[in-house]
């Protein structure tokens, strides 16, 4: 996804709720917080932005999102991206991650806010999830420089984890940071 495309679904999405705020909180959210040319293709590669729609308690929003520019929408045939509406505790984050969001909001976006999250507490809602493409993304945005180890840890040990689960995500830092060499880990 490029970064028109994210203000495009915002606009959109800005549009159908009839509002003018909503929360971006999955992998395309770094569009908004990091500039388009620093980042690595495999942290844009998504062609699904999770837009959190504010006040939905009862996911009405986020189901209406789906339906109207979601996957395999009108939306979505045309402009070859889409929304997923999803709720608040769709991502695991640290806390106080709120305090920390980042505001996308111009004339592409037809004056709605998107509030994009911090690389850092992106990457730890990432590693928390623990899937593939979720720790490759990690590993770009590490390897670019983007987010530096350091502060994911400590947003880590800011995040809801038992001790199993911190030895776990540790291990998956760990696996994202290695040293490469012709796409093998270098032990």
């Amino acid at each position: 996804m490029r970064r028109d495309q994210l203000e495009h679904i915002v606009r959109a999405a800005g549009a159908i709720l009839d509002e003018s705020e909503v929360i971006v909180i999955g992998s395309q959210s770094i569009l908004g917080s990091v500039a388009e040319a620093r980042l690595p293709r495999a942290a844009t590669r998504s062609v699904e932005a999770d837009i959190v729609p504010l006040d939905d308690e009862d996911e009405r929003k986020s189901t209406l999102l789906d339906g109207t520019i979601g996957e395999l929408s009108p939306f979505h045939e045309s402009f070859g991206v889409y929304a997923h509406g999803v709720g608040e505790r769709t991502a695991r984050l640290p806390r106080r991650w709120r305090s920390r969001l980042v505001p996308l909001q111009n004339e592409n976006t037809g004056g709605v806010t998107a509030w994009c999250l911090e690389p850092h507490d992106l990457v730890v809602a990432k590693l928390l999830a623990g899937r593939p493409h979720d720790l490759e993304f990690c590993g770009a945005l590490l390897g670019a420089g983007i987010v530096d180890i350091e502060t994911v840890q400590a947003r880590l040990s800011e995040s809801e984890t038992d001790s199993e689960e911190r030895s776990v995500v540790g291990r998956r830092l760990k696996s994202v940071t290695r040293p490469r060499q012709g796409g093998e880990v270098v032990d």
